[in-house]
């Protein structure tokens, strides 16, 4: 019995809240029909109709305002990431064309140097290599180059590179060569004095180039002190594998020996061993009468 009176109350409640509903519904058509029907712009069917359907109307009118707004703010968002995008693409093409063009003039600036080299030595046929292997370390002290005995490459050409003498080649192949630099510690060569025409031995010492970029000399003879810091140093009419004149460095420090005959001291040499790419191997060797 309770069930049922529980289930009729409810029934009565739904009925008169449908009730209610379709009777509002009614009045406000009966409202409409009569106030476009008699032309009635005022009076209180028209505030009925405000007070029922006004905040409807602004609702859905906020509504409407809201998703056109967030219609255009999609729209714009695509058009943003759109053009992100774009600059993110010609961002990474100006980067690599950035980067072409310094490699393009490095690889300049280093020919432009191979060529000044070449014309400070004209009397000597050249070829150019490029350096394609090299020993492990920092130092380009034994590396691999290009070029080789199908080229006319052979053992104990000179190499240069920079402002000066590189060293000189020690092994080839048919497409390749070794080439062993000046500041290889199994290096050692005369070298001359500009100024005094004196002679020195030049010895590759990586230990010293590592602690201060020299490699020393010693044997030096120079009665006069005429030798000083900054005195350039070539290579010596005497050398057995070098051809003479080439410019090796620069006197970085210089002092008398303790038999008070000779001299000893460092020179800086003027090639960049840490950074070879490209160096001209001269294509004709030292020679005896």
């Amino acid at each position: 019995m309770r069930r049922n009176r529980k289930r009729s109350g409810k029934n009565k409640m739904r009925f008169s809240t449908r009730n209610i509903f379709f009777t509002l519904i009614g009045i406000c058509c009966i409202s409409m029909f009569v106030s476009l029907t008699f032309n009635i712009n005022g009076g209180p069917l028209k505030n009925v109709a405000d007070y029922v359907f006004g905040p409807m109307q602004r609702g859905l009118n906020q509504i409407g305002q809201v998703l056109t707004n967030r219609k255009d703010e999609l729209k714009n968002l695509s058009k943003v990431v759109a053009e992100n995008e774009r600059l993110h693409k010609q961002i990474d093409e100006l980067t690599t064309e950035n980067s072409t063009l310094k490699l393009k003039q490095y690889e300049l600036e280093n020919l432009q140097k191979l060529y000044e080299l070449d014309q400070k030595y004209p009397s000597y046929k050249k070829t150019g290599a490029r350096v394609i292997a090299k020993d492990a370390g920092n130092w380009f002290d034994s590396f691999v180059i290009d070029k080789g005995s199908k080229d006319g490459i052979e053992v104990d050409m000179n190499v240069i590179a920079g402002s000066g003498l590189v060293g000189r080649v020690t092994a080839v192949g048919r497409h390749s060569a070794t080439v062993t630099s000046i500041i290889n510690d199994t290096c050692n060569f005369s070298g001359m004095m500009i100024s005094t025409s004196d002679y020195c031995i030049i010895r590759g010492n990586l230990m010293t180039m590592n602690q201060d970029q020299v490699i020393p000399f010693d044997t030096l003879k120079d009665p006069k002190d005429k030798v000083t810091e900054g005195e350039q140093v070539v290579t010596s009419n005497i050398s057995d594998k070098y051809l003479e004149g080439i410019l090796v460095g620069y006197v970085t420090t210089i002092k008398t020996d303790s038999n008070n005959l000779t001299k000893s001291g460092t020179i800086t040499p003027v090639v960049d061993f840490e950074h070879l790419e490209e160096v001209l191997v001269i294509m004709e060797k030292k020679e005896y009468n």
